[in-house]
Formats: C-alpha cells, sequence, structure tokens
C-alpha cells in the first residue's frame, strides 16, 4: 500500500493523499473512529455511513476473546458479520499489553481471557486473529509501555517490538492467499517505539524503514503519559523519517487540536476514543471551543450546541435539552453529543484536507490552533470549589 499524494502545503508537511484498500478509497488526511467489539458506541451502522468515515478501527484482542475466532470463520470475517460495507483497521493488541495485567516474555503477552483462563497473545497469533477479521490494514504486534517509563525499560521494549514486528511479518507472508483473488492482500503497518527518547525513536525508525514488507508506518507509545509539547516533538521527528510514499498513523491520538497538529506534522491518519469517551462525561467539541454540557450555566440555555453543526444534536435540540439529559444520565444524551463529536471530528479533516488543496493551510491552522484551545469561552470555567470528601469505608 503507497500512497498517491495530491497536494502538500507551504511551510508545513500537511498533504492530501489517497489510500486504496480492499473496500475504499480514502482521502487522507482521515479520522477513523474507534469500533472497539466491532460497535462504535451508541452509533448505528447508518449513522456512521452518514457520517463519512470511511475506515473504522477493531480491537484485536477483545475480538479474539469474544465473539472468538470460530464466529468470523463462520461468518467470513467482520465485515459481513457487522454488516459494515467499509475499510476497517485492527489494532495488534499491542495498547492492551499497555493497559490490561499481563506477562512478557519473548513468546508474546500473556493476559487473562473472560473465562479466567490464560491467553497468549503472539506476534502469530495476533496476525491470524486480525487475517480472521478480515482487516483491510493490520498492525504489528508491539510492546507498548508508558511513555514515562526509564531508558533501560523503552530499549527493551523497543527491541522487542522490532522482533515481535519480524515474526508479525513473517507470519503474514507465509499465511494463504485470501479467497477472494479480486481483492488485494490487506495492508501491514509497523509501529515505531522508543517513548521520548529522540535517539531511540530514530533507532526505530531507521530499523523499521530498512525492513522489506511494511506497507505503512505507524507512531505508537504516544498519549499514555506524555505532554503535548512532548507528543508534539515526538510526531514531528518521526514523520521526517518516515518514507514519503507510505501512510504515517498516529495512534490513539487525541483532541481536535491533537489533530490538527499532527497532521501539520505530515500525519496521514487517526483514530481515538475521545469523541464518543467524552461524550458520555458531556463534553462537546465546537466551532467556539470546547463546552461541558454538565455544568449549571447550561440549564436555561436556548441556544443550539453549535451553530455551524447540521448534526441532530445542533439543528433539534436546545443547549438546555441536552444539559438535561445529561444530568438525568439519559443514554440518548450521550448518543446525540458522540455523533455531535464524531461530525466534528470528521469535519474537521475534510477542512483540513480542503485548505491544503487550496493552499491556504497555514492560516487556517494558525486560525484553529487558537480556537480548538478555547474551553468554553462565553462561560469561562472558574477554579473548581474545594469539596470535603467523606472517607471511604472498607468493605471486605
Amino acid at each position: 500500500m503507497r500512497l498517491e499524494v495530491h497536494a502538500k502545503a507551504t511551510g508545513s508537511r500537511a498533504r492530501v493523499a489517497t489510500l486504496v484498500t480492499s473496500h475504499d478509497s480514502v482521502e487522507t488526511p482521515v479520522f477513523m473512529p474507534v469500533g472497539t467489539r466491532a460497535t462504535v458506541r451508541t452509533q448505528t451502522l447508518e449513522q456512521l455511513e452518514r457520517l463519512g468515515a470511511p475506515i473504522l478501527l477493531a480491537n484485536t484482542y477483545h475480538l479474539l476473546v469474544r465473539p472468538g475466532l470460530d464466529v468470523f470463520a463462520r461468518f467470513g470475517g467482520l465485515h459481513r458479520w457487522m454488516g459494515w460495507t467499509h475499510s476497517i483497521l485492527t489494532d495488534s493488541g499491542g495498547f492492551q499489553v499497555f493497559s490490561l495485567p499481563c506477562t512478557i516474555s519473548e513468546a508474546g503477552a500473556e493476559l487473562r481471557g473472560l473465562d479466567g483462563r490464560s491467553l497468549l497473545l503472539s506476534p502469530e497469533q495476533s496476525i491470524a486473529t486480525q487475517r480472521a477479521i478480515g482487516s483491510d490494514i493490520m498492525m504489528v504486534l508491539d510492546h507498548c509501555i508508558a511513555s514515562t517509563s526509564s531508558r533501560a525499560e523503552t530499549e527493551a521494549a523497543m527491541h522487542r517490538t522490532h522482533r515481535w514486528a519480524d515474526r508479525s511479518l513473517a507470519a503474514h507472508r507465509a499465511a494463504p492467499p485470501a479467497p477472494d483473488l479480486d481483492a488485494p492482500p490487506a495492508a501491514l503497518f509497523a509501529i515505531v517505539q522508543g517513548a521520548c527518547f529522540p535517539d531511540l525513536r530514530r533507532t526505530s525508525a531507521e530499523v523499521l524503514t530498512n525492513t522489506d514488507g511494511f506497507d505503512g508506518y505507524a507512531i505508537g507509545g504516544l498519549a499514555v503519559g506524555d505532554t503535548r509539547s512532548q507528543r508534539e516533538d515526538i510526531t514531528e521527528l518521526v514523520t521526517e523519517l518516515l518514507p514519503a510514499d507510505r501512510p504515517r498513523y498516529l495512534m490513539g491520538v487525541g483532541t481536535p487540536l491533537d489533530l490538527l497538529e499532527g497532521v501539520h506534522r505530515g500525519v496521514d491518519m487517526f483514530d481515538c476514543i475521545l469523541p464518543t469517551a467524552l461524550a458520555q462525561q458531556g463534553v462537546a467539541f465546537t466551532s467556539h471551543g470546547r463546552l461541558d454540557l454538565e455544568r449549571g450555566v447550561y440549564k436555561l440555555a436556548d441556544q443550539p450546541l453549535d451553530r455551524a453543526c447540521a448534526c441532530d444534536a445542533c439543528t433539534r435540540h436546545s443547549r438546555s435539552y441536552l444539559h438535561h439529559l445529561m444530568k438525568c444520565q439519559e443514554p440518548l444524551g450521550w448518543q446525540l453529543l458522540a455523533q455531535h463529536n464524531l461530525v466534528f471530528y470528521v469535519c474537521l479533516m475534510a477542512a483540513m484536507r480542503a485548505h491544503i488543496r487550496a493552499g491556504t493551510f497555514a492560516a487556517f491552522y494558525r486560525e484553529q490552533r487558537e480556537l480548538l484551545a478555547r474551553a468554553d469561552p462565553d462561560h469561562p470555567p472558574g477554579p473548581r470549589p474545594r469539596v470535603k470528601r467523606r472517607k471511604p469505608q472498607v468493605q471486605r
């Protein structure tokens, strides 16, 4: 898989390109909604299709645990099983190596399944699972650690990531061809690790780009303890080291401002749970800043959430009603705000592509950098009051 680059921004690494999967021609830069367990939380497939998001991200580990490979074998993969006709990218399970209790060895990561039995997630098992899922874009299994880890821990995890990448590539090459011979084979992306150590990031990028066979490259191990400044510096460093004719994917990042800064530094692909996860907490990203709809200031607010948005939350309901839904913990409130946030992300990416093509990205970047950093400019939040909390009772 190689990119066909159509336009580059002046004074920036931002670019517009097309990548072709077995299901779509995808314009980049692109945001991919996260459908961890074969669903984007609160959103129907019809809503996702109207959204115009051509790629969903699914989680290899969680789908291996439930429903399991026998289901994908029976239904011929995830596309048919869930009814999604567009592209799917699967992570490798590497984030679960970071986020769940597990034991790491050279063989792989040993985690606990739902039945309490241990499950060894090896590079070979990860690739076999992703092939059973029918991914358009697969990821190598990597050893993701906190970006605040020591140099010794980071270097050891980086070298293990490289060895696992070699094994993932070998498993991918050894697998039999897909039944649909007219469809291009699934792409395989390598993952650059190295936490916040610039020299280790250079080493990782050099090792992986000198290994023949990877269709694209991801930047992993960010947004796991690093500061925004560190994240931006490492992203800029790594994108400069990656081939210009391959897609660049910044994993698990982030806020709308993170996306803007990533595109400015040459990133093509993004995913993040924030649009739906923060919606559950009443947070909405808008054209005039980030709003917290659970704040009492919105109880009597009659204006729409965002006049510049055409989603249901903005065209049919007032901020007052959305505030009421969130305070009552009604599922509809989460659904409406999640839909709005996803629309905002997808529209932001479309606007960036349009400005790159038009040669106006530099001005757009400067303007949006300020707007996207705002927190409720109409009702600036003050310092949170100190609340005396009860001492929790210990229950045995």
